[in-house]
C-alpha cells in the first residue's frame, strides 16, 4: 500500500503509535531557503546550480530546517532511520557508526554543484557509499523535467530499501518531494507512508508516481 498525503507531517506522525514504522527514510528541508529559480531569498550571490529556466514554484518549502520535536516524534513512530542532509541536523542526533554518502559527480565537474550528500543512520552496520552521477540542473539524467529542486533518483532509493529494509517493513517519509521514494517502494514492494505540505508539489508528486507506475517505467526511473 502506498498512502501519500497533502499534510503537516507532524500532523501525520501523531496518528500513530510509538514504533509503528520499521523504517524512516525522510529528506527533510536544510533551511537553506531555496527560493525560485533556485537562489536564496536573501539575494546572496551563491547559487545552487539549479537551471534558471526552471520555476520550480519554491516560495517558502526551505526556510527553516526542522526543530528538535520533529526528530523526537520521528523516533518515536519509527525504530529505524535514514536522514538526508544530517550535516544540517547535527544537534538533534547522536553519534552513530554507519553514514551514508551519495556520491553524485559522474562527468559533471560544475563547481556550483556538490558533488555528494550526506544521511544518518542509526543502523549498527559499516558506512557504505553510492555512487550515482546526476545531472541535478533542472533535468534528470533520462531527459525527464525535475519536478522538484532536490529531486533524488529512485535508483538511489532502491539502493536504500535493498540494503536497509526487509519485506514487509512498513516505511515512513515525512517529505514525499518528488515521490522518487514511492515509486521505488512500489516496486519493491514496501508499505509507505508519506507525507508532503505544500499542495502544489504535492499534486506533481502525485501525478508522476500515478504517470509512471501506470506505464511501468520502473526500469527507466532514474
Amino acid at each position: 500500500m502506498i498512502d501519500l498525503r497533502n499534510c503537516d507531517c507532524m500532523d501525520l506522525m501523531a496518528e500513530f503509535p510509538d514504533g509503528y514504522f520499521d523504517l524512516a527514510i525522510c529528506d527533510p528541508p536544510y533551511g537553506l531557503n531555496i527560493a525560485k529559480n533556485g537562489r536564496l531569498h536573501n539575494n546572496s550571490k551563491y547559487d545552487r546550480g539549479f537551471k534558471k529556466n526552471i520555476d520550480y514554484g519554491v516560495v517558502a518549502w526551505d526556510e527553516l530546517p526542522p526543530d528538535k520535536w520533529y526528530f523526537q516524534e520521528l523516533k518515536r513512530v519509527s525504530k529505524r532511520q535514514i536522514i538526508w542532509g544530517a550535516n544540517f541536523f547535527w544537534e538533534h542526533l547522536q553519534n552513530t557508526r554507519c553514514v551514508i554518502v551519495w556520491d553524485k559527480r559522474g562527468k559533471d565537474k560544475n563547481p556550483n554543484f556538490s558533488p555528494f550528500e550526506f544521511a544518518w543512520t542509526n543502523f549498527d552496520a559499516l558506512p557504505k557509499i553510492y555512487e550515482y552521477g546526476w545531472l541535478g540542473f533542472g533535468y534528470i539524467n533520462s531527459g525527464e523535467k525535475k519536478i522538484h529542486p532536490t529531486q533524488k533518483p529512485v535508483s538511489l532509493y532502491r539502493k536504500l530499501l535493498t540494503d536497509f529494509a526487509k519485506q514487509g517493513d512498513k516505511i515512513l517519509d515525512t517529505h514525499l518531494g518528488s515521490a522518487s521514494i514511492a515509486l521505488a517502494c512500489h516496486e519493491l514492494n514496501y508499505e509507505l507512508t508519506a507525507s508532503e505540505i505544500d499542495p502544489k508539489i504535492y499534486a506533481l508528486a502525485v501525478n508522476r508516481f500515478e504517470a509512471q507506475r501506470s506505464l511501468s517505467l520502473f526500469s527507466h526511473c532514474v
